[in-house]
C-alpha cells in the first residue's frame, strides 16, 4: 500500500468508523468474538473503505469475521480448494441460496485480498475466473442429476454418453474475468441422439432445458441476489439462435455465416464447464475459423467494424470516461492484441493464448509489438484493470463508470494510494492517452486505408479497368517510357485472377492501385517497379490477405516499392512467394537466428507448429522457412544493416541447418518404411563443400554435397517390414535428401544440388563408405580435389563417422608436399579454369573468374594451406575464406600487407558480387578504376607469393 500524506476528508472518516462499529455490534448480535489486534481492525477498515458490498456481506454474515472465516479471507488458496465441498441439497431454493451464498463469501475474499494488498491484478483476476468456474461446474452438475432423474441420460446414436460443453468467452474465457462481470457464455454438445430414461428427449431439446435449468440456477434474483450474470448472446445467431447446438451445426455455422467479430471473440473462448475433453475438440474443429493459415490482414477490417460500432455507442451512452470501452480503455488494448493473434496465430501456435497479458508476452517475444510498447501497454492495462475492479467492487455493481460523487472518488482513489481523486485522475488519463496513440497507429496508420489518392492517380487506374488508358498518360504522371506501363495496368483488369475476385475484394483492388501508382513513382525506377507490382498484384488477386496488407500498411507499400525498384531479385522472390510481404513489413533483423544452433532450433520450432507432421507439409514449412529467413538476409544486405562477409556466412549456416532439418525429415521417413540399421548414430554424414562447406554462399548458390556412410554396416539389415541392406538403405537416404533439397513444392524450392565432387565424379557412386572415400583420397584424388577438400566439412550426420571424416581431411591435407610443385599445380588448374569459365570483356569484369578476382584469392590461399599444412596444422582447423587469410598471416605466410590486400578485396568482391545476384545480374561488373585498381593488387600478391594465374 503506497503511503499517502493527505489525511481522509472528515465525511469519509466518519463512514468508515460508523460502519466498522455497526460490524462490531453485529458480530456481538450473532455471537462472534471480534479479533481487536491492530493488524486485523486496520485490514478490516480498508476494505471499509474501498467497498460498501464488503460491508453487506459482513454486516448480514457476521461469522464471516470469526477467526475461521478470518482464516478464508488471508487465504491464498482460490476458490477451487473449497468448491469440492460445497455439496448442493436436492431442494432447488436451498441450492440456490447455497450457490449465493458462496459466492459472496468468496467474492468477499476477493475484496479483502486485493484491497489490503495481499494478491496483485493478474491473481485476483485469476482467481475470480476460478469462482465462476466453481459456481458453473456445482450449477451444472446439479442441473444434469435433476434432468437425468426426469429424462435420463443424453446419448449418441452409437450409444455414447453426451454431455452439455460450456464455452466461456471474454474475460471469463482469458480467466481475467473482473469482479461485478457478467459471464459470456456458448452452450453445445457433440452429437445429436436421444436421452435413454422412461420419458426419452431428443437431444436437442434435452441440452436447451439443461441450459435454461443451469441459468435460472445462477442468474434468477433471490434475497440473497444474483449468482451470476449470463449472457448467451454470443452463440450462432444470437438471440434468435438455439441455447445449444451440436458441433457439426456449430462448425457449419461458422464456415458459411460466422462474422470478423465472431473471430475475435473466439481468440479468448476455452471450455470452462461441462464435458471439457469435448470441449477442446471444439475449440480444434473452429480453429480454422479463428486463425487463418495464412498471414491474416483482412483482421483490420473485422477491428475497424466493431470499434465504429463501440463507439456509436460510446457517443449515443455519452461513455467518453468508460474504463473498458472509452477512448484509450481496456478494450483498445484487448483490440491491439487481438489483432495480432488473429493476423499470425495461424502461422505462429504461440500466439495462441487467451487472457491478455500472456498474450502481450508472446507478441513481445516474437518481436510482433516491440518491448517498450508492450511496457506502456502492459502498464496502462494493469492500471485500467485494477481501476475497473475498484469501482466494482465498490457496490458490486456491472459498471465500467467512475462514479459521479466526490466521495467514492475519494474511496477509490485512497484504495488505490492515492492522496485524491484528482491525482489518480491523472495517471488514467496519461495511461488512456499512450493507449488511444498506440490504437490509432495499429488501426489507421498515416496513409493507410484512409488515405485518399490523387484524382490523377484514381483515374488512370479508371481508365486502365476501362482499355483507354494511353502511353502519353503514364508518361505525364512520371512513368518513362509509358508503352510498358500502360500495356501492363490495361491487362491487369483482364487477367482471369482479377475478373473472378469477389466484390469486397475488388472494391480493395480499386483502392489499392492507384496507392501503388503513387509508390512506385516516387523510387528510382518507377517503370521497373510498377511492372513489378502488376505482377505481384496478379499473383495476390485471388489472395485478399494479401492486397489488405497493401492496403492497411503503407510502411510495407513504401518498403516494397523501394525494393521492387532497387532488387529484382528480391522482387522476384516476393513475387514468387508472397508470404514474404510481411518480411517486407517487419523484417525484424535484430531478431534473426543468425547462429547455425539458433537456426536449426527455429527450424524445429516452425516445424512444431505443424498440426500434422506429414513429410509434405514439413517441406513447404521448411522452404517457406528458408524463404524468409534468406529474404530477410538480402534485406538487411541491401539496407547496408549486413556486410557481404557475415551475410554469406549467415546464408551458409541457413543452408546447413536446412541440410540438417532435411536429413532427419529423410531418416525419419525412411525408418518408418524400412526400420533402421544396427548400431549407435545414423552411420551418416554430408559434407558440405564449395561455397556450403566454405561458409562463403550467395543468394542464388546452389549446394556442393558428398554422401558417406560407415561401410562396417554396408551388409547389415534394417529392422523395419520391409528391411534393406545397409547399401541400399544408404543410397536411399542419399536420394531423399536429394530430391527433397531439389524439389519443387508449392513453396518451390530449396536449392539445386551439385555432387560431382564426390569419388570419381558423376561416375561414382551417390554414397561412399568411408573407407572407399579415404582410399580415394589417398590414392586417385588429384590436387584440385584436394584443394575442394579443404573447404570441406560434416554439416550433419553421425558424430563419430564426423570425427573420422575430420581426421581423413587432417591426414589429407597435412602430407608433406613439395612447394613447387604444388604451386604450379593449383597455377595450372586456375589457368584453365580461367580460359574455360571467364566471362570478362573489354568493357566488364568477371568477379569470380577475372585475373585478381574472388578465385586468385581463394585458390592462392589453398595453394599456401596445401604447400605448408604440413608444417603449419592450424591452418586445417578453418575452411572460409577470410579466416584462412588471417591464419596465413599469423603463420607468415603473407605479411599483414599482402593480408590487408586480400581481406580488403574479398570482402569488396563479394559486395559487388551479392549485388550483382540482388539485381539480377551475372556477377559481371564494369571495368572502373577503383575495381581495377583492387584487382591489380590482388594480381601482384598473387605474383608476390609465386603464382602464376595469368598466361
Amino acid at each position: 500500500m503506497t503511503a499517502m500524506n493527505a489525511p481522509e476528508s472528515t465525511a469519509l472518516q466518519a463512514l468508515i468508523d460508523d460502519r466498522y462499529a455497526q460490524l462490531v455490534a453485529a458480530c456481538r448480535g450473532a455471537g462472534v468474538a471480534v479479533q481487536d489486534d491492530a493488524g486485523v481492525a486496520e485490514r478490516i477498515r480498508r476494505t471499509l473503505l474501498a467497498s460498501d458490498f464488503a460491508f453487506e456481506v459482513w454486516r448480514s454474515q457476521p461469522q464471516l469475521l470469526a477467526p475461521a472465516g478470518l482464516e478464508r479471507l488471508r487465504s491464498s488458496s482460490d476458490a477451487a480448494s473449497r468448491g469440492e465441498a460445497l455439496r448442493l441439497p436436492v431442494d432447488e431454493a436451498e441450492t440456490l441460496s447455497l450457490l449465493r451464498r458462496f459466492r459472496r463469501a468468496e467474492s468477499l475474499r476477493l475484496v479483502f485480498r486485493d484491497v489490503n494488498d495481499l494478491d496483485d491484478v493478474p491473481t485476483t483476476l485469476a482467481d475470480t475466473s476460478v469462482l465462476y468456474e466453481v459456481l458453473l461446474d456445482r450449477a451444472l452438475a446439479w442441473s444434469e442429476q435433476m434432468l437425468a432423474g426426469r429424462y435420463g441420460q443424453p446419448r449418441a446414436a452409437d450409444g455414447s454418453l453426451q454431455r452439455l460443453v460450456v464455452v466461456g468467452f471474454g474475460k471469463l474465457g482469458g480467466g481475467e474475468l473482473n469482479f461485478s462481470s457478467d459471464i459470456d457464455l456458448v452452450m453445445a454438445y457433440p452429437q445429436g441422439g436421444q436421452s435413454d430414461g422412461a420419458r426419452g428427449l431428443d437431444n436437442s431439446e434435452y441440452f436447451v432445458r439443461l441450459v435454461r435449468q443451469l441459468v435460472r440456477l445462477l442468474n434468477e434474483p433471490t434475497v440473497d441476489g444474483i449468482c451470476a450474470r449470463v449472457d448467451l448472446r454470443l452463440r450462432p445467431f444470437g438471440t434468435a439462435g438455439r441455447l445449444a447446438l451440436p458441433f457439426a451445426a456449430m462448425e457449419q455455422y461458422y464456415q458459411s455465416e460466422g462474422r470478423d467479430w465472431e473471430r475475435y471473440a473466439w481468440i479468448k473462448a476455452r471450455p470452462v464447464a461441462g464435458d471439457r475433453v469435448a470441449g477442446k475438440q471444439l475449440q480444434e474443429l473452429l480453429r480454422p475459423f479463428v486463425y487463418r493459415k495464412y498471414l491474416d490482414y483482412t483482421a483490420f477490417a473485422g477491428l475497424r467494424e466493431m470499434k465504429a460500432l463501440i463507439d456509436a455507442e460510446v457517443a449515443r451512452k455519452d461513455l467518453a470516461d468508460n474504463l473498458k470501452l472509452g477512448p484509450g480503455g481496456i478494450r483498445e488494448i484487448e483490440f491491439i492484441v487481438q489483432l495480432t493473434q488473429l493476423i499470425r496465430g495461424g502461422r505462429e501456435p504461440t500466439l495462441r493464448v487467451r487472457g491478455l497479458l500472456p498474450a502481450l508476452t508472446a507478441c513481445e517475444a516474437r518481436g510482433h509489438i516491440p518491448a517498450v510498447r508492450a511496457r506502456a501497454l502492459r502498464e496502462a492495462y494493469l492500471c485500467l484493470r485494477r481501476v475497473e475492479n475498484r469501482v466494482q467492487m465498490l457496490r458490486d455493481a456491472q459498471t465500467h463508470d467512475i462514479p459521479e460523487d466526490a466521495l467514492s472518488r475519494e474511496r477509490i482513489a485512497r484504495g488505490l494510494g492515492h492522496d485524491d481523486w484528482p491525482a489518480l485522475a491523472a495517471e488514467l488519463a496519461r495511461h488512456r492517452a499512450v493507449v488511444s496513440e498506440e490504437f490509432a497507429a495499429v488501426l489507421m496508420p498515416q496513409g493507410g486505408r484512409a488515405a485518399s489518392a490523387p484524382v490523377a492517380d484514381t483515374r488512370l487506374w479508371h481508365d486502365a479497368c476501362a482499355g483507354t488508358l494511353e502511353p502519353a498518360a503514364m508518361e505525364g504522371s512520371g512513368f518513362v517510357p509509358g508503352d510498358a506501363a500502360a500495356e501492363a495496368l490495361v491487362k491487369l483488369p483482364q487477367g482471369s485472377n482479377v475478373r473472378a475476385m469477389s466484390p469486397g475484394s475488388r472494391e480493395r483492388l480499386d483502392r489499392v492501385m492507384p496507392q501503388l501508382l503513387i509508390a512506385a513513382r516516387q523510387t528510382a525506377a518507377p517503370v521497373a517497379c510498377l511492372l513489378r507490382l502488376v505482377q505481384l498484384v496478379q499473383a495476390v488477386a485471388r489472395r485478399s490477405s494479401y492486397l489488405a496488407l497493401l492496403e492497411e500498411q503503407p510502411a510495407a507499400r513504401r518498403r516494397l516499392a523501394r525494393l521492387f525498384a532497387d532488387r529484382a531479385f528480391l522482387a522476384e522472390r516476393v513475387i514468387a512467394q508472397p508470404l514474404l510481404l510481411d518480411d517486407v513489413l517487419d523484417p525484424r533483423i535484430d531478431q534473426l537466428p543468425l547462429k547455425r544452433a539458433d537456426i536449426s532450433a527455429e527450424i524445429a520450432r516452425v516445424l512444431s507448429t505443424l498440426d500434422e507432421r506429414e513429410a509434405e507439409a514439413e517441406l513447404d514449412r521448411i522452404n517457406e522457412f528458408k524463404a524468409s529467413v534468406a529474404f530477410r538476409l538480402g534485406l538487411a544486405f541491401s539496407d547496408g544493416r549486413a556486410d557481404a562477409v557475415s551475410t554469406a556466412r549467415r546464408l551458409a549456416a541457413l543452408a546447413e541447418s536446412v541440410v540438417v532439418a532435411i536429413t532427419a525429415l529423410a531418416e525419419r521417413e525412411l525408418a518408418a518404411q524400412h526400420g533402421r540399421l544396427p548400431g549407435e548414430g545414423s552411420g551418416f554424414a554430408v559434407l558440405g563443400y564449395g561455397s556450403l562447406g566454405g561458409e562463403e554462399l550467395g543468394f542464388a548458390s546452389d549446394l556442393d554435397l558428398v554422401f558417406v556412410y560407415d561401410g562396417r554396416r554396408a551388409q547389415a539389415m534394417s529392422d523395419g517390414p520391409r528391411p534393406l541392406e545397409g547399401s541400399r538403405w544408404y543410397q536411399r537416404l542419399a536420394q531423399r535428401v536429394m530430391n527433397w533439397l531439389t524439389m519443387m513444392t508449392r513453396a518451390g524450392r530449396l536449392y539445386e544440388v551439385d555432387t560431382r565432387l564426390r569419388p570419381d565424379g558423376s561416375k561414382g557412386l551417390l554414397v561412399s563408405s568411408f573407407d572407399a572415400f579415404a582410399a580415394y583420397q589417398r590414392g586417385r584424388a588429384w590436387t584440385w580435389e584436394h584443394q575442394a577438400l579443404l573447404r570441406a566439412r560434416p554439416v550433419v550426420g553421425d558424430v563419430a563417422l564426423h570425427a573420422d571424416l575430420a581426421a581423413l581431411r587432417r591426414e589429407i591435407l597435412a602430407i608433406a608436399r613439395d612447394v613447387d610443385v604444388v604451386y604450379d599445380e593449383v597455377s595450372s588448374m586456375r589457368r584453365r579454369w580461367r580460359a574455360e569459365r571467364d566471362r570478362s570483356d573489354p568493357s566488364r569484369f568477371d568477379l569470380k573468374q577475372g585475373p585478381g578476382g574472388l578465385l586468385d584469392i581463394e585458390f592462392a590461399l589453398q595453394g599456401l594451406v596445401l604447400a605448408h599444412a604440413v608444417r603449419h596444422p592450424s591452418l586445417l582447423e578453418m575452411t572460409s575464406n577470410a579466416a584462412l587469410i588471417e591464419a596465413c598471416r599469423d603463420a607468415a605466410l603473407l605479411d599483414a600487407g599482402q593480408a590487408e590486400v586480400f581481406l580488403h578485396a574479398h570482402a569488396e568482391l563479394l559486395q559487388r558480387a551479392l549485388t550483382c545476384t540482388l539485381d539480377l545480374r551475372s556477377r559481371i561488373g564494369e571495368r572502373e578504376p577503383e575495381l581495377m585498381q583492387l584487382v591489380a593488387t590482388v594480381q601482384a600478391v598473387t605474383r608476390a607469393l609465386g603464382f602464376a594465374f595469368e598466361s
